[in-house]
């Protein structure tokens, strides 16, 4: 017959209060306001108006052909090619000579984006997952290693395609030579989607946030809202500017606050001090160690 227990209910409401309390002292809760960037001035990011024309260039092409016809093909490649077969860290490295032709903020190579974004997570003790997502956030970009078209397909803001395309997008008039703004279902307001249909039902232009989800997805031990950071922080138009409600549903609603507490991370650690690559490859590949398995399928 088992003992009978002398703890009282009371005790045990102490011992799980003491806990909590430890719990809270080795990290922050992840939705927790950001702290790292309490002095960083942010008027001076996603200056668009001011950007120079390789970032002007690039939205054009861009936005003049991701269709449909495009995105469907995109996701058919996806899943009938072969592109590499690595471990994580070995892919964070394959991207140390690539700069982001969207980005108007940093011209650093992409290693040191990750790294940024990923220290400002740990400055802030956010849980060790959440700083693997900003570790590996832009991973997808090995796209443009991959055979890509070009950065188009792989870089810069996200949007929705199927339907009208917002006027909250980056450069909207550059839409107009886009063959879907002129198609007679792609261009109204739902397109091809129902009202509310959530975003794991509609199609967003093909790129690195997209692909890098499909890829760790099933081949990570990630929660997922970290896989909702990687998907959608390049969603500037729904997570930024409120696009896109029509068709976004309940869920959506603890996906976008995931979005919105990886975002200052994301957006606001880029500088261009370079970072010391070294010292901290220690501890990342650690941390890479509990939610990957060795070698992924990319």
């Amino acid at each position: 017959m088992p003992a009978t227990s002398t703890h009282s209910g009371h005790d045990l409401d102490i011992t799980s209060d003491a806990i909590d309390e430890v719990n809270v002292l080795k990290g922050k809760i992840w939705n927790d306001k950001s702290e790292f960037d309490e002095t960083v001035d942010k008027s001076q990011f996603r200056d668009y108006e001011s950007a120079c024309d390789r970032v002007k260039n690039f939205y054009k092409e861009q936005h003049e052909k991701q269709t449909v016809a495009f995105n469907i093909k995109a996701r058919v490649d996806f899943k009938t090619k072969k592109r590499a077969r690595m471990g994580v860290w070995e892919a964070i490295e394959l991207l140390n000579t690539l700069i982001d032709e969207s980005d108007p903020d940093t011209s650093i190579s992409q290693i040191d984006h990750l790294l940024q974004t990923a220290e400002a997570i740990r400055a802030d003790e956010k849980p060790e997952w959440m700083q693997v997502a900003g570790l590996v956030h832009d991973l997808g970009k090995l796209l443009l290693l991959f055979g890509s078209e070009g950065q188009w397909d792989v870089v810069g803001d996200t949007f929705v395609v199927g339907c009208k395309f917002s006027d909250k997008n980056i450069y909207p008039e550059t839409f107009k030579s886009n063959p879907d703004s002129h198609d007679a279902i792609y261009s109204t307001e739902y397109g091809i989607y129902k009202p509310n249909c959530g975003l794991d039902n509609v199609m967003l232009s093909w790129g690195h946030d997209e692909y890098l989800y499909n890829v760790l997805k099933d081949q990570s031990y990630l929660p997922a809202e970290a896989l909702a950071m990687i998907r959608y922080h390049s969603f500037y138009p729904w997570h930024r500017e409120g696009a896109y409600s029509h068709l976004t549903n309940e869920k959506d609603l603890s996906v976008l606050e995931a979005v919105k507490a990886f975002n200052p991370y994301d957006l606001y650690s880029k500088c261009d001090e370079a970072i010391d690559v070294d010292v901290l490859r220690p501890y990342y590949q650690g941390l890479i160690e509990k939610f990957f398995p060795p070698i992924l399928d990319w």
